[in-house]
């Protein structure tokens, strides 16, 4: 086998559609028996990924063009208001779905209910399976990467915790809106959310956990209890959680043996915590720099990997993250929300929420004629 990939999240399998599509033979695997199961993100996104990425339409709801941040006390919250679509809820079980039908479409093969253990000298090592030999190895197994451990390179050290109860809503009780709430009580260094995909309601907080008194899951129920913007249930409810890195790209990203993608190579924004566009996009640059290594051999190709060049990318958001993170009182919450009432104020919200610098352009290292392309 050329190449396995680990994890069959929206990095892996984009990662591993793209290797198959240049005639490598690769296989992915994931500990999970059903990729509706596990779920971790609220699935949102942005629409310089809209833009860029062919998304399956039918799995995506209303686009939401308002985003309102409200201060503790939630009263008077800033109203922003694009003049194009900004945001849309996706069935991220349904993109699951479709992206492991694409995946295997181009010839790669998905295994699920797998669990893996670890690699040495090409020989990787399962729970409840035959070991097999891989030249290469892709970890996009999540924010605490066992790939990234056994292959040497960085791992993610600053996380949030995030948790998120998502449940069926009434057809026309809400109007498309991304709610917003800055209350350092039930999110101590990020947000509580609302947004819905015009079926479901996401209802959601995270956080530094050393801040999180009584647990993420505690803090849910509490902001959910009131949250703004949220409607009634009118069905079951699913629960969703996990970390979620913000110290920015790792630096050291891949080595002979394997790279990393998504969540496992720190591709999250440090600042708004997302991470669905960045991992679509370096798993174009991780599937270009694995095809173009394994074809010639040359390791000066890893090095078009350079997660050191996109994180300097970061410095203003990793800045933001620190001021974010100080933030520890209601009143510092309410002060921070009264200046982005302020004409400079929404200026720089509006750029943050609506503008295309959330994750740093990887054409111009595709661009390379040691980058193998399709």
């Amino acid at each position: 086998m050329d190449v396995l990939v680990v994890g069959a999240g929206l990095a892996g399998l984009h990662t591993a559609r793209l290797l198959a599509r240049r005639d490598l033979s690769v296989m992915v695997v994931d500990s999970r028996r059903s990729l509706s199961s596990g779920i971790r993100t609220t699935g949102i996104f942005v629409r310089r990924t809209l833009d860029d990425f062919d998304l399956p339409d039918h799995l995506l709801g209303p686009g939401v063009r308002d985003v309102l941040l409200y201060p503790p006390s939630r009263r008077a919250p800033v109203r922003l208001t694009s003049d194009r679509d900004e945001y849309r809820v996706a069935d991220m079980a349904g993109v699951y779905g479709h992206a492991r039908r694409a995946a295997e479409e181009a010839g790669a093969r998905v295994v699920l209910g797998v669990r893996y253990i670890g690699a040495s000298t090409g020989l990787v090592r399962f729970a409840g399976a035959e070991p097999v030999t891989a030249r290469f190895v892709v970890g996009a197994d999540g924010a605490r990467s066992r790939v990234a451990r056994d292959l040497g390179l960085d791992v993610n050290r600053r996380m949030l915790v995030g948790a998120e109860i998502v449940h069926p809503i009434a057809s026309g009780t809400t109007d498309p809106a991304f709610h917003c709430v800055l209350d350092p009580r039930v999110a101590p260094g990020y947000l509580g959310w609302v947004i819905d995909d015009g079926r479901h309601a996401h209802v959601g907080v995270a956080g530094y956990p050393g801040g999180m008194r009584t647990g993420v899951r505690h803090l849910l129920d509490e902001f959910a209890a009131d949250a703004p913007g949220r409607a009634a249930p009118a069905g079951p409810i699913e629960r969703r959680g996990g970390p979620i890195p913000v110290g920015g790209v790792l630096r050291r990203l891949a080595c002979p043996a394997g790279l990393l993608v998504g969540d496992a190579a720190g591709a999250v924004s440090p600042l708004t915590a997302g991470g669905l566009d960045p991992c679509l996009r370096m798993s174009e640059l991780a599937a270009a720099v694995t095809a173009g290594y394994l074809r010639t051999g040359d390791q000066r190709i890893l090095s078009r990997y350079d997660g050191g060049a996109l994180r300097a990318r970061f410095r203003g958001r990793l800045l933001l993250r620190r001021v974010f993170a100080g933030i520890r009182s209601p009143a510092a919450a309410e002060a921070a929300v009264a200046l982005l009432r302020g004409r400079a104020g929404r200026r720089v919200a509006a750029r943050v929420l609506f503008g295309d610098g959330s994750f740093p352009d990887v054409g111009p290292l595709l661009a390379s004629p040691a980058i193998d392309h399709p």
